[in-house]
Protein backbone atom coordinates (compact mmCIF):
# COMPACT_ATOMS: atom_id res chain seq x y z
CA UNK A 1 0.00 0.00 0.00
CA UNK A 2 0.95 3.80 -0.67
CA UNK A 3 -0.31 5.76 2.28
CA UNK A 4 -1.11 9.22 0.95
CA UNK A 5 -2.57 12.25 3.36
CA UNK A 6 -6.21 12.39 3.32
CA UNK A 7 -7.03 15.95 5.44
CA UNK A 8 -10.48 16.07 7.25
CA UNK A 9 -10.65 19.44 8.72
CA UNK A 10 -7.80 19.79 10.91
CA UNK A 11 -7.02 16.26 11.00
CA UNK A 12 -4.86 13.81 8.87
CA UNK A 13 -6.83 10.19 8.76
CA UNK A 14 -4.04 8.20 7.50
CA UNK A 15 -0.04 7.71 8.73
CA UNK A 16 3.03 6.83 6.60
CA UNK A 17 4.78 4.70 9.33
CA UNK A 18 8.29 5.54 7.59
CA UNK A 19 8.31 9.26 7.74
CA UNK A 20 7.01 8.71 11.39
CA UNK A 21 10.12 6.48 12.00
CA UNK A 22 12.30 9.03 10.38
CA UNK A 23 11.14 11.96 12.50
CA UNK A 24 11.61 9.85 15.58
CA UNK A 25 15.00 9.19 14.52
CA UNK A 26 15.93 12.42 14.10
CA UNK A 27 14.80 13.29 17.44
CA UNK A 28 16.94 10.61 18.93
CA UNK A 29 20.07 11.57 16.97
CA UNK A 30 19.54 15.38 18.28
CA UNK A 31 19.20 14.55 21.98
CA UNK A 32 22.23 11.61 21.65
CA UNK A 33 24.29 14.67 20.46
CA UNK A 34 22.86 17.27 22.82
CA UNK A 35 25.64 18.21 25.20
CA UNK A 36 23.23 19.64 27.50
CA UNK A 37 21.14 16.14 28.47
CA UNK A 38 24.46 14.62 28.31
CA UNK A 39 24.94 16.71 31.38
CA UNK A 40 21.80 16.67 32.72
CA UNK A 41 20.72 14.75 35.38
CA UNK A 42 21.09 10.80 34.63
CA UNK A 43 18.96 7.48 34.54
CA UNK A 44 15.94 9.12 36.10
CA UNK A 45 13.33 6.43 36.20
CA UNK A 46 10.60 8.19 34.33
CA UNK A 47 6.45 7.95 33.44
CA UNK A 48 5.52 9.85 30.69
CA UNK A 49 1.25 9.84 29.71
CA UNK A 50 1.16 11.32 26.48
CA UNK A 51 4.31 9.40 25.19
CA UNK A 52 3.78 8.57 21.55
CA UNK A 53 2.67 12.23 19.71
CA UNK A 54 3.96 15.85 20.41
CA UNK A 55 5.66 16.86 23.80
CA UNK A 56 5.16 13.59 25.10
CA UNK A 57 7.01 11.30 22.65
CA UNK A 58 9.66 14.59 22.32
CA UNK A 59 10.36 14.04 26.22
CA UNK A 60 10.79 10.75 26.18
CA UNK A 61 13.24 10.50 23.47
CA UNK A 62 15.18 13.31 25.45
CA UNK A 63 14.96 11.64 28.45
CA UNK A 64 15.63 8.41 27.09
CA UNK A 65 18.26 8.93 24.80
CA UNK A 66 19.72 12.28 25.98
CA UNK A 67 19.61 11.28 29.69
CA UNK A 68 19.60 7.23 29.36
CA UNK A 69 16.76 7.54 31.84
CA UNK A 70 14.49 3.78 31.95
CA UNK A 71 11.19 5.36 30.54
CA UNK A 72 7.28 3.54 30.97
CA UNK A 73 5.31 5.49 28.53
CA UNK A 74 1.28 5.47 28.57
CA UNK A 75 -0.62 6.12 25.42
CA UNK A 76 -3.65 5.30 23.57
CA UNK A 77 -2.96 4.63 20.19
CA UNK A 78 -4.78 2.67 17.06
CA UNK A 79 -2.80 -0.21 15.59
CA UNK A 80 -3.47 -1.29 12.20
CA UNK A 81 -6.42 -2.85 11.17
CA UNK A 82 -7.77 -4.66 7.84
CA UNK A 83 -9.36 -1.78 6.22
CA UNK A 84 -8.10 0.88 8.09
CA UNK A 85 -4.41 2.32 8.81
CA UNK A 86 -2.34 2.52 12.41
CA UNK A 87 -2.33 6.00 13.76
CA UNK A 88 1.05 8.27 13.91
CA UNK A 89 1.28 7.90 17.36
CA UNK A 90 1.24 4.03 16.91
CA UNK A 91 4.12 4.12 14.17
CA UNK A 92 6.08 6.82 16.53
CA UNK A 93 5.97 4.33 19.97
CA UNK A 94 7.25 1.38 17.69
CA UNK A 95 9.79 3.31 16.25
CA UNK A 96 10.79 4.39 20.22
CA UNK A 97 10.38 0.98 21.34
CA UNK A 98 13.11 -0.64 18.48
CA UNK A 99 15.12 2.29 19.18
CA UNK A 100 15.79 1.64 22.59
CA UNK A 101 15.68 -2.25 22.51
CA UNK A 102 18.88 -1.75 19.90
CA UNK A 103 20.92 0.78 22.84
CA UNK A 104 19.74 -1.47 25.73
CA UNK A 105 17.46 0.89 26.90
CA UNK A 106 15.03 -0.03 29.49
CA UNK A 107 11.51 1.03 27.32
CA UNK A 108 7.88 -0.52 29.00
CA UNK A 109 4.55 0.85 26.88
CA UNK A 110 1.42 1.09 28.38
CA UNK A 111 -1.32 0.80 25.85
CA UNK A 112 -4.53 1.97 28.20
CA UNK A 113 -6.60 5.19 28.50
CA UNK A 114 -5.00 7.25 31.25
CA UNK A 115 -8.73 8.19 32.08
CA UNK A 116 -9.31 4.46 33.33
CA UNK A 117 -8.33 3.84 36.96
CA UNK A 118 -6.85 0.84 36.05
CA UNK A 119 -4.32 2.08 34.46
CA UNK A 120 -2.69 4.23 36.81
CA UNK A 121 -3.06 0.66 39.16
CA UNK A 122 -1.00 -1.00 36.37
CA UNK A 123 1.73 1.72 36.10
CA UNK A 124 1.80 1.49 39.99
CA UNK A 125 2.58 -1.99 39.60
CA UNK A 126 4.84 -1.83 37.13
CA UNK A 127 6.42 1.04 38.83
CA UNK A 128 6.90 -0.80 42.00
CA UNK A 129 7.73 -4.12 40.47
CA UNK A 130 10.66 -2.79 38.15
CA UNK A 131 12.16 0.11 39.74
CA UNK A 132 10.71 0.30 43.51
CA UNK A 133 10.37 4.06 42.77
CA UNK A 134 9.73 7.16 40.57
CA UNK A 135 11.73 9.82 40.04
CA UNK A 136 10.10 12.32 37.56
CA UNK A 137 6.51 12.20 35.89
CA UNK A 138 5.83 13.59 32.27
CA UNK A 139 2.14 14.63 31.97
CA UNK A 140 1.48 15.29 28.54
CA UNK A 141 -2.30 14.67 27.70
CA UNK A 142 -4.21 16.62 26.00
CA UNK A 143 -7.54 14.17 25.25
CA UNK A 144 -10.88 15.37 23.18
CA UNK A 145 -12.56 13.40 25.65
CA UNK A 146 -12.38 12.15 29.20
CA UNK A 147 -14.19 10.37 32.04
CA UNK A 148 -14.57 11.15 35.73
CA UNK A 149 -13.75 8.58 39.04
CA UNK A 150 -17.45 7.79 38.78
CA UNK A 151 -17.40 6.74 34.58
CA UNK A 152 -19.07 10.16 33.51
CA UNK A 153 -18.22 10.54 29.85
CA UNK A 154 -16.64 14.75 29.48
CA UNK A 155 -15.64 16.38 26.09
CA UNK A 156 -13.45 19.28 25.74
CA UNK A 157 -14.32 21.99 23.45
CA UNK A 158 -12.55 24.97 21.49
CA UNK A 159 -14.62 27.88 21.87
CA UNK A 160 -14.66 31.28 23.74
CA UNK A 161 -15.97 32.40 26.97
CA UNK A 162 -18.54 35.06 27.69
CA UNK A 163 -19.04 36.67 23.96
CA UNK A 164 -18.75 35.18 19.96
CA UNK A 165 -15.42 35.60 18.36
CA UNK A 166 -14.33 36.49 15.12
CA UNK A 167 -10.84 36.53 13.69
CA UNK A 168 -8.68 36.09 10.51
CA UNK A 169 -7.91 32.43 10.17
CA UNK A 170 -5.89 30.65 7.36
CA UNK A 171 -7.66 28.00 5.40
CA UNK A 172 -4.27 25.83 4.77
CA UNK A 173 -6.45 23.45 1.35
CA UNK A 174 -7.28 26.56 -0.27
CA UNK A 175 -4.30 28.72 1.13
CA UNK A 176 -7.10 31.72 1.66
CA UNK A 177 -7.15 34.15 4.75
CA UNK A 178 -11.02 34.03 6.06
CA UNK A 179 -12.83 34.73 8.64
CA UNK A 180 -14.42 32.57 11.37
CA UNK A 181 -16.84 33.15 14.03
CA UNK A 182 -17.38 30.44 17.23
CA UNK A 183 -19.75 30.80 19.65
CA UNK A 184 -19.16 31.39 23.39
CA UNK A 185 -19.02 27.93 25.57
CA UNK A 186 -21.94 27.16 27.92
CA UNK A 187 -21.27 26.31 31.08
CA UNK A 188 -21.54 22.33 30.93
CA UNK A 189 -18.84 22.72 28.10
CA UNK A 190 -16.67 24.79 30.30
CA UNK A 191 -16.99 22.04 32.95
CA UNK A 192 -16.49 19.64 30.60
CA UNK A 193 -13.44 20.98 29.25
CA UNK A 194 -11.81 22.08 32.12
CA UNK A 195 -12.35 18.06 33.95
CA UNK A 196 -10.98 16.61 30.47
CA UNK A 197 -7.79 19.06 30.05
CA UNK A 198 -6.75 20.49 33.38
CA UNK A 199 -4.83 19.05 36.21
CA UNK A 200 -7.41 17.11 37.71
CA UNK A 201 -6.19 13.66 36.33
CA UNK A 202 -2.70 14.67 36.56
CA UNK A 203 -3.31 15.41 40.44
CA UNK A 204 -4.97 12.52 40.95
CA UNK A 205 -2.18 9.87 39.65
CA UNK A 206 1.01 11.76 41.36
CA UNK A 207 -1.50 10.92 44.64
CA UNK A 208 -1.90 7.73 43.66
CA UNK A 209 2.25 7.26 43.52
CA UNK A 210 2.80 9.06 46.77
CA UNK A 211 -0.22 6.96 48.65
CA UNK A 212 1.66 3.63 47.37
CA UNK A 213 5.28 5.10 48.84
CA UNK A 214 6.51 5.51 44.59
CA UNK A 215 7.83 8.85 45.35
CA UNK A 216 11.83 8.98 45.55
CA UNK A 217 13.42 11.69 47.39
CA UNK A 218 13.65 14.45 45.00
CA UNK A 219 10.62 13.55 42.80
CA UNK A 220 9.67 15.92 39.85
CA UNK A 221 6.81 16.26 37.75
CA UNK A 222 5.71 18.89 35.08
CA UNK A 223 2.70 19.14 33.10
CA UNK A 224 2.34 21.26 29.65
CA UNK A 225 0.55 24.59 29.01
CA UNK A 226 0.65 27.71 26.95
CA UNK A 227 -0.24 31.36 27.96
CA UNK A 228 0.49 32.67 24.06
CA UNK A 229 -0.19 36.69 22.96
CA UNK A 230 -2.40 39.09 23.08
CA UNK A 231 -3.19 37.95 19.20
CA UNK A 232 -4.56 34.61 20.03
CA UNK A 233 -5.78 35.46 24.10
CA UNK A 234 -9.72 35.75 23.22
CA UNK A 235 -9.84 32.21 21.58
CA UNK A 236 -6.74 30.41 24.02
CA UNK A 237 -6.33 31.87 27.39
CA UNK A 238 -9.66 33.54 27.65
CA UNK A 239 -11.24 30.58 26.51
CA UNK A 240 -12.20 27.28 27.45
CA UNK A 241 -8.63 25.85 26.30
CA UNK A 242 -7.21 28.44 28.62
CA UNK A 243 -9.28 27.77 31.36
CA UNK A 244 -7.88 24.38 31.14
CA UNK A 245 -4.79 25.12 31.43
CA UNK A 246 -5.34 27.57 34.31
CA UNK A 247 -6.34 24.89 36.01
CA UNK A 248 -3.08 22.42 35.11
CA UNK A 249 -1.08 25.24 36.51
CA UNK A 250 -2.74 25.95 39.74
CA UNK A 251 -2.68 22.14 40.15
CA UNK A 252 1.10 22.21 39.54
CA UNK A 253 1.09 25.33 42.85
CA UNK A 254 -0.77 22.34 44.64
CA UNK A 255 1.07 20.04 43.83
CA UNK A 256 4.33 21.82 44.55
CA UNK A 257 3.64 22.22 48.05
CA UNK A 258 2.66 18.92 48.94
CA UNK A 259 6.11 17.12 47.54
CA UNK A 260 8.32 19.69 48.95
CA UNK A 261 8.30 17.20 52.35
CA UNK A 262 10.33 14.32 50.22
CA UNK A 263 12.39 17.29 48.40
CA UNK A 264 10.10 17.33 45.25
CA UNK A 265 8.73 19.66 43.31
CA UNK A 266 6.17 20.11 40.91
CA UNK A 267 5.99 22.24 37.13
CA UNK A 268 3.56 23.59 34.61
CA UNK A 269 5.93 24.71 31.67
CA UNK A 270 4.71 27.42 29.36
CA UNK A 271 5.76 26.13 25.89
CA UNK A 272 5.95 27.67 22.26
CA UNK A 273 3.17 27.72 20.30
CA UNK A 274 3.71 24.33 17.46
CA UNK A 275 1.40 22.58 14.66
CA UNK A 276 -0.17 20.00 16.43
CA UNK A 277 -3.62 18.12 15.85
CA UNK A 278 -5.17 19.83 18.62
CA UNK A 279 -3.91 23.53 17.65
CA UNK A 280 -4.90 23.40 14.18
CA UNK A 281 -8.45 22.99 14.80
CA UNK A 282 -7.96 26.81 16.90
CA UNK A 283 -9.39 29.01 14.63
CA UNK A 284 -6.24 32.06 14.31
CA UNK A 285 -3.94 29.84 15.00
CA UNK A 286 -2.98 28.34 11.75
CA UNK A 287 -2.55 32.08 10.48
CA UNK A 288 -0.78 33.28 13.76
CA UNK A 289 1.71 29.68 13.38
CA UNK A 290 2.61 30.88 9.85
CA UNK A 291 3.42 33.97 10.51
CA UNK A 292 5.43 33.09 13.87
CA UNK A 293 7.36 30.81 12.43
CA UNK A 294 8.85 33.12 9.66
CA UNK A 295 9.69 35.69 11.98
CA UNK A 296 11.24 33.14 14.63
CA UNK A 297 12.93 31.42 12.10
CA UNK A 298 14.16 35.04 10.58
CA UNK A 299 15.84 35.58 13.65
CA UNK A 300 16.99 32.22 14.97
CA UNK A 301 14.59 31.34 17.29
CA UNK A 302 12.31 28.89 16.06
CA UNK A 303 12.65 25.80 18.14
CA UNK A 304 10.36 22.06 17.38
CA UNK A 305 8.80 19.78 19.98
CA UNK A 306 12.16 18.32 20.20
CA UNK A 307 14.30 21.44 20.65
CA UNK A 308 12.30 22.39 23.33
CA UNK A 309 12.25 19.28 25.20
CA UNK A 310 15.96 19.20 24.93
CA UNK A 311 16.40 22.69 26.63
CA UNK A 312 13.53 21.86 29.17
CA UNK A 313 15.80 18.92 30.69
CA UNK A 314 19.30 20.42 30.27
CA UNK A 315 18.36 24.16 31.32
CA UNK A 316 15.64 23.90 33.37
CA UNK A 317 14.22 20.97 35.53
CA UNK A 318 17.09 19.26 36.91
CA UNK A 319 18.81 22.95 37.59
CA UNK A 320 19.13 24.00 41.60
CA UNK A 321 17.16 26.45 41.59
CA UNK A 322 14.52 25.72 39.04
CA UNK A 323 14.22 28.78 36.87
CA UNK A 324 10.39 29.79 37.35
CA UNK A 325 8.05 33.29 36.72
CA UNK A 326 6.65 35.02 39.47
CA UNK A 327 3.60 32.16 39.34
CA UNK A 328 5.81 29.48 39.75
CA UNK A 329 6.09 28.16 36.19
CA UNK A 330 8.55 27.26 33.79
CA UNK A 331 9.01 29.50 30.44
CA UNK A 332 10.17 27.69 27.42
CA UNK A 333 7.76 30.60 25.66
CA UNK A 334 10.42 33.16 26.11
CA UNK A 335 11.57 33.22 22.33
CA UNK A 336 8.08 33.29 21.40
CA UNK A 337 7.06 36.35 23.32
CA UNK A 338 10.12 38.06 22.67
CA UNK A 339 8.70 41.85 22.28
CA UNK A 340 10.64 42.08 19.02
CA UNK A 341 9.18 39.00 17.65
CA UNK A 342 5.45 39.92 19.00
CA UNK A 343 5.91 43.94 17.39
CA UNK A 344 6.61 41.60 13.81
CA UNK A 345 3.60 39.51 13.89
CA UNK A 346 1.41 42.18 15.27
CA UNK A 347 2.11 44.62 12.26
CA UNK A 348 1.91 41.27 9.93
CA UNK A 349 -1.48 40.08 11.10
CA UNK A 350 -3.10 43.37 10.62
CA UNK A 351 -2.01 43.60 7.10
CA UNK A 352 -2.86 39.94 6.58
CA UNK A 353 -4.94 39.00 3.02
CA UNK A 354 -5.10 36.23 0.86
CA UNK A 355 -2.71 38.62 -1.81
CA UNK A 356 0.01 38.89 0.56
CA UNK A 357 0.40 35.68 2.22
CA UNK A 358 3.44 34.80 1.07
CA UNK A 359 4.90 37.77 1.76
CA UNK A 360 3.65 37.73 5.66
CA UNK A 361 3.68 33.98 6.38
CA UNK A 362 5.79 30.53 5.82
CA UNK A 363 2.74 28.75 4.84
CA UNK A 364 5.07 26.31 3.47
CA UNK A 365 6.36 25.69 6.39
CA UNK A 366 3.36 25.30 8.62
CA UNK A 367 2.32 22.58 6.58
CA UNK A 368 4.95 20.86 6.62
CA UNK A 369 5.26 21.01 10.12
CA UNK A 370 1.17 19.63 9.99
CA UNK A 371 1.17 17.18 7.69
CA UNK A 372 4.73 16.19 9.57
CA UNK A 373 2.96 14.98 12.33
CA UNK A 374 1.47 12.24 10.54
CA UNK A 375 4.74 11.01 9.02
CA UNK A 376 4.08 13.10 5.60
CA UNK A 377 6.42 15.59 3.70
CA UNK A 378 9.57 14.06 5.88
CA UNK A 379 12.69 14.71 4.00
CA UNK A 380 14.19 11.48 2.59
CA UNK A 381 11.64 9.15 2.20
CA UNK A 382 9.91 8.00 -0.79
CA UNK A 383 6.13 8.50 -0.94
CA UNK A 384 5.63 6.31 -4.27
CA UNK A 385 7.16 3.45 -2.41
CA UNK A 386 4.89 0.39 -1.18
CA UNK A 387 4.66 0.53 3.06
CA UNK A 388 3.41 -2.42 4.82
CA UNK A 389 1.73 -1.99 8.37
CA UNK A 390 -0.24 1.31 7.28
Amino acid sequence: MVPVPRIRGAICATAHPVGCAVRVDGEIRAALEHEGLARARRGVRALVVGASRGYGLSARIALAFGCGAPTLGVFAERPPVPGKPASAGFHNARRFAERAAERGLAAFDLDADAFDPETVERCAELVSGKWGALDLLVWSLAAPRGRDADGTVRRSVLKPVGAPFETKTLDLASRTVKTARLEPASPEEIADTVATMGGSLWERWTERFADAGLLAPGFRTVAFSYEGPALTRAIYRDGTIGLAKADLEETARRLDGRLRAIGGRAFATLNQALATQSSAAIPSVPLYLSILRKEMLARGLWEDCGAQMRRLFSDFLFADPVPVDALGRIRLDDRELDPEVQRAVSAAWERATTENLSEIADVDGYERDFLGIFGFGVDGVDYEAEVGLV
